[in-house]
């Protein structure tokens, strides 16, 4: 049936193997995706919603490379707010809530207008691995599909357990069995496995619930878009989410139902998302909160299915629904379905090299929840470039690799495969050292070459980004050039109530107050008159504003990254045996022996590894 040999397959349609699939078939890849039900590629098994805190950068860094996910996040929008939008640039973050069966409908249009790319719905059993490098995959029909590499995104598929109080049962999602084989074939080669636990709460019919007790919370006024590309537009209407409270009550009847809880009773041993904890984590846990915030999402734009954002629970199904029934707006809500846990196998990451290939298996490589990280953005971010690598190996060239200080995704793999995890992974702003370079406006400019370089992202993409770099750098320099008389310059100072001034200066020095923001620019006519002239775009104004108010933290950033980045040039040899080093701690030893970083900065990131050890590291390396 399959007599071809495959330059990459991946095993699993979600977020992570969609992506991969893409990048690897984009790039010129000869591509096989295989799932076990092509109807579910890229669902939303969780929350219908994309970016988020930390999280939209990400989408926005896949979208600069050439991936897929912020174009789909915009065409099946129904809501765009930017988060965060009061701090400071570093810290706005996008977020759209999306239609969830549009999301996947659109995904799979895209992925089947790819080409290279084939389908075929099947369990993968197995691998298939010889002499210590993976050659293909087998089905639980018994095929065989040869591969000159294998991609591995299952997601919570791999001996999945879903929990439902006191009943559990074998699935990898709601109404979806597990996958099963490949665990066991890992451990035999070598592969180390946990358990990690996830959750979701209970779905309901919107034609139950009563809006008017509970806050509105519409989308932005102005709303952007997550893709760089035109082809995408910011959203014209939008659908709005509602916010309501527990109380007391709901928190007394949930603690009814701990003695069958599967987290209380033992059945569940496996740690969960600490910043996603279930509802009764969080009243066990903030026993001392009478109250916890619920948001009711739509799950598209025309269905009446609502999810209960803050709800996530395994609690047993009546315990859920009595409660539920106790929140202002919920008294008659009925269900569509419950909330429920599922417990999964990952791989711990730090036995991945850091373009997320194996150590043990060349040509293997795992991206998504199999290595303990949370959400959608992560899995994509991983499965991008698990399939630029798969696809760069096939074709014999160098590795593609992001550093911490260009990307969110640089900074996601490196905590990943230096430091490991034993509870799923998700992405923060203070995970990022340099989150004032890595912002969501400039993922373009940061990424966008990369991709062009290596056959993603197209052409039409690098020119506009390198149109909206130089309109902004000539907008910056217009303020650095031009002149305001002390005049014109306090009729706006005084309208912000800031210190007026003395004497004719530069635009650059006023703009750089930090009460001062491109609208009172504006009322300059020349300012006006500048941008009416060159036509500048809300891109545009926005990137020469951060710039110039910014100026200084930006240019300090990059110092420090810079003198960090020296220790990057610094190469560790390839098996370097730490336990020589007799000076050196014995837990930087063996953490390094089981790591093998590949250079003095990831040496320097890994848990229990010392200044003091690294020193010693560098004077035998005759540095």
């Amino acid at each position: 049936m399959f007599n071809e040999v495959y330059d990459v397959i991946v095993v699993g349609a979600g977020h992570a193997g969609s992506e991969a699939a893409a990048a690897a078939a984009n790039m010129g890849s000869k591509t096989l995706l295989i799932t076990m039900n092509l109807q579910n590629i890229a669902q939303m098994s969780c929350n219908p919603a994309m970016g988020g805190i930390a999280k939209g950068q990400i989408v926005r860094e896949i979208d600069a490379l050439g991936g897929y996910s912020g174009i789909v996040s915009d065409t099946s929008a129904i809501q765009f707010k930017m988060l965060n939008k009061s701090k400071g640039p570093a810290m706005w973050s996008p977020r759209v809530q999306s239609d969830r069966m549009r999301f996947a409908e659109d995904w799979r249009l895209l992925l089947e207008q790819t080409q290279n790319l084939d389908f075929y719905q099947e369990m993968v059993s197995g691998l298939v691995v010889e002499n210590g490098k993976v050659v293909g995959v087998k089905t639980s029909l018994g095929i065989t599909v040869k591969a000159k590499s294998v991609v591995l995104t299952n997601g919570t598929f791999l001996n999945g357990l879903i929990h439902i109080g006191d009943k559990n049962f074998g699935g990898g999602r709601a109404g979806e069995r597990a996958a099963t084989g490949i665990t066991e074939q890992l451990i035999e080669l070598g592969f180390e496995s946990g358990r990690m636990k996830t959750g979701t709460p209970p779905r309901v019919d919107g034609r139950s619930l009563d809006y008017s007790k509970m806050i509105e919370q519409p989308g932005d006024l102005n709303p952007e878009k997550f893709s760089y590309l035109d082809t995408t537009k910011p959203l014209e209407n939008q659908r709005s989410c509602f916010m309501t409270y527990t109380s007391e009550k709901v928190h007394d009847l949930l603690r009814e139902g701990f003695d069958r809880s599967p987290m209380f009773n033992g059945r569940i041993k496996s740690l969960g998302p600490r910043y996603c904890p279930s509802i009764e984590d969080k009243i066990n846990r903030f026993a001392d909160k009478d109250r916890h915030q619920l948001f009711v999402e739509p799950e598209g734009w025309n269905t009446v299915e609502m999810y209960i954002n803050g709800f996530s629970t395994s609690l047993p199904e009546d315990v859920q629904f009595n409660a539920l029934r106790s929140v202002a707006g919920f008294e008659n809500v009925k269900f569509f379905r419950p909330g429920y846990a599922i417990e999964y196998d990952y791989f711990p990451p730090t036995q991945l090299k850091h373009t997320l290939e194996t150590k043990l298996v060349d040509g293997l490589y795992f991206a998504g929840q199999i290595n303990g990280t949370t959400g959608y953005e992560e899995a994509a971010s991983q499965g991008l470039m698990a399939g630029i690598n798969a696809a760069l190996k096939v074709q014999e060239k160098d590795s593609f690799i992001l550093q911490r200080n260009e990307a969110y995704i640089g900074v996601l793999i490196d905590d990943l495969i230096t430091k490991g995890t034993e509870e799923p992974y998700r992405m923060f702003t203070s995970r990022a050292e340099y989150r004032t370079l890595l912002r969501q406006d400039n993922a373009d400019i940061r990424l966008t070459p990369r991709g062009y370089a290596l056959g993603l992202a197209s052409e039409k993409r690098l020119k506009r980004m390198e149109e909206k770099l130089n309109a902004s750098n000539q907008f910056v320099q217009f303020f650095k050039d031009t002149s305001v008389t002390a005049n014109d310059a306090n009729v706006v100072l005084e309208s912000k109530n800031s210190a007026s001034v003395k004497q004719q200066g530069k635009m650059f020095k006023l703009f750089a107050r930090p009460n001062i923001d491109m609208d009172d620019m504006r009322k300059f006519e020349k300012v006006e008159t500048y941008i009416q002239e060159n036509n500048l775009d809300r891109e545009v104004l926005e990137q020469a504003e951060i710039q110039v108010k910014y100026a200084g933290y930006i240019s300090k950033e990059k110092n420090n990254a810079d003198k960090l980045n020296r220790l990057e040039n610094i190469k560790i040899p390839p098996n370097f045996n730490y336990s020589q080093l007799k000076s050196m701690s014995l837990e930087a030893r063996e953490k390094l022996n089981k790591i093998q970083p590949v250079t003095i900065s990831q040496a320097s990131r890994i848990s229990g590894v010392s200044p003091a050890d690294i020193s010693v590291l560098l004077v035998f390396m005759g540095r």
